[in-house]
This record gives structure tokens, sequence and C-alpha cells, in this order.
């Protein structure tokens, strides 16, 4: 199981009135991260795979750590949970060396640009998807959590215990 890994610069414009990376911004970094994925990495030589689109037909977020510009990028992991016949779920963690910022999920769905219509992933891009399949591990809520094996409102990072969010 392999994890794509994108290293995602910050921009000062990225900082909300708050002095941090806006929510908004995350889903700016997780679509360069999937980007680079898909239509740098999936293509190759020759090949067809992803070129006819793809649409996101879901994001979910998990903030764990405010994070702040800085002129070191973040690093974005990237891999697949799940892959169906015409739609698959990659997660994500946006860290550094320290620091766990945030765990994401999204569903995208391949798409026919030409017939404006879901189309279902072929073998091709299946055999690629494969080397990043590392299924989710289920928990009680939240894919962006089941896709780190985690629960919203985990706190300390990875090789911690999760805490149970409180919703109130």
């Amino acid at each position: 199981m392999a994890r794509h890994i994108y290293a995602c610069h910050l921009r000062w414009s990225d900082m909300d009135a708050f002095g941090h990376v806006n929510n908004v911004e995350y889903v700016r970094y997780l679509e360069e991260a999937r980007v680079d994925f898909i239509w740098r990495l999936a293509p190759g030589e020759g090949s067809d795979a992803f070129t006819g689109g793809v649409v996101v037909a879901r994001h979910e977020i998990d903030y764990l750590r405010p994070l702040v510009h800085r002129h070191e990028p973040v690093t974005i992991e990237t891999w697949v949970t799940k892959i169906g016949a015409a739609s698959l779920d990659m997660a994500y963690e946006v860290k550094d060396e320290e620091h766990l910022y945030a765990r994401a999920a999204t569903t995208i769905v391949p798409y026919d640009l030409e017939l404006g219509r879901p189309r279902r992933v072929t073998r091709e891009e299946e055999e690629f998807l494969q080397k990043y399949l590392e299924p989710a591990r289920p928990t009680r809520s939240g894919r962006a959590a089941r896709a780190a094996g985690t629960v919203p409102g985990a706190v300390g990072g990875p090789g911690r215990q999760p805490e149970e969010a409180v919703v109130g």
C-alpha cells in the first residue's frame, strides 16, 4: 500500500481574520493533492485514464489543529480507501513532521464530459488505484475519521487513542 505525497505551499492570502488558514483553503489544498495524484501520475505514456474528467460527489474534513502561514510546505498524504464500479473514495492527511492538521475524505466520480454523465471506473484506472488502496477502518462517525481509523475530535495525532467528540 502506497500513499501519494504532495508538498503543498501555503499562501499568505490563505489566512483569515483569525490568523490561521481558512477552512475553504483546505478544500483547495485537497484539490491540489488530488489533481497531482490523478492527472500527473495516472495517465502516463499514452494512457487515457481519467482524461475524460472526474467530479467531486462529497467532501468531509476533520480540522484537528490550526494551521498558520509559514514558508515550509505542508505534506498532504493521499490514498484510496474504496474503489467502486463508478466512484472511488480517497482519504487525506494534512500534516508536517510534528503535527497533524486535518484528515479528510472525498468521493469522486469518473465523468464523461462529452455525454455529460458519470461513467464506470476503467480497468486501467482500477489497476492504478489498487496500488494506493488502503481500506478504511470502521468507526462510529465520520468518513474522514474512518479513513484514518479515528473519530472526529481526536487529539494528539498518530499513535494516540482517539477521544469521542462531543456534539452539543
